[in-house]
């Protein structure tokens, strides 16, 4: 990219999804055998080079009419406030009077995949709402897993590495999109 161009709001979009699918995949993947820890991980990884190379190939995008702030604006921050304060104020009940720390993932994974429902009515980008909907469901999923008491590792699979793995592949497809020219929309 050229100093001083301007990184499109898509491409941005794709490092922060690859960024935190790696973190999910990383950070709760310990529960699993060894071999199985280390595979995940190095498959991760392995998607997240593969974006960052997609997101370096695509051309930069030309300044928004105006000198606007792209996607990022007053929706966005308020969809983000509000996911923030979900995730935060959850948690503190989940280890608080629930006491039951195994069912924290799953809470994030929730809170996530509303925050990408409301993205895509805040940006009307239809791209967001299947995302968005699949982890919701793969958090109340595992959240059901972790009220029943399942193994951590159940819940991790289901609240977690899937997760990371959703935001990753939607990261990598989107960035390829943006490649091949199709829009997000």
């Amino acid at each position: 990219m050229k100093p001083g161009a301007r990184m499109a709001p898509e491409k941005i979009g794709s490092i922060i999804g690859a960024v935190f699918g790696l973190v999910f995949v990383f950070v709760n993947s310990d529960t699993f055998p060894t071999i199985l820890t280390v595979g995940l991980r190095v498959v991760a990884v392995v998607a997240l080079v593969a974006v960052l190379l997609a997101v370096w190939r695509v051309p930069p995008a030309p300044a928004p009419e105006g000198g606007g702030r792209g996607g990022f604006g007053r929706g966005y921050w308020v969809v983000v406030a509000v996911e923030v304060v979900a995730i935060f104020g959850g948690l503190a009940i989940i280890n608080g009077p629930l006491d039951a720390p195994q069912a924290a993932v799953a809470w994030i994974s929730t809170v996530v995949g509303l925050h990408f429902v409301a993205l895509a009515l805040v940006w009307k980008l239809r791209f967001f709402t299947g995302l968005g909907v699949a982890l919701t469901a793969l958090g109340v999923l595992a959240l059901i897993l972790a009220a029943a008491g399942a193994a951590d590792s159940s819940v991790d699979a289901i609240g977690a590495v899937l997760p990371g793995y959703l935001l990753l592949g939607f990261a990598l497809w989107g960035s390829s999109r943006a490649l091949v020219g199709n829009t997000y929309r």
